[in-house]
């Protein structure tokens, strides 16, 4: 009687096997976001405050008009006095 040996002699030579693994595709994830109009209308008053913010408190160029026409002796006569000083006494609340 002979007994054939059934499977490999080298009884760990199942686990060197390997298996080729199969890939799968895999689809290119981008990232997306959705802004809503609220934060888009937050974002634009942000931005003119800023812009405000870094406008000069002193507009020269109005500085300068206002000097050349106080220069001219024409320029200033009964209705302009007038009207600066009504816009003085409605700013005050006389």
């Amino acid at each position: 009687m002979t007994i054939d040996r059934i499977g490999p002699v080298d009884p760990l030579s199942r686990f060197n096997k390997t298996e080729k693994t199969v890939r799968s595709e895999q689809k290119e994830k981008t990232d997306s976001i959705d802004v809503s109009s609220e934060a888009k209308k937050s974002a634009e008053l942000l931005q003119t405050m800023d812009t405000v913010k870094a406008a000069p408190d002193v507009r020269e160029d109005r500085i300068a008009e206002v000097k050349a026409r106080l220069q001219d002796p024409n320029y200033i006569n009964d209705t302009v006095v007038n009207s600066v000083a009504d816009k003085l006494m409605d700013l005050f609340g006389i």
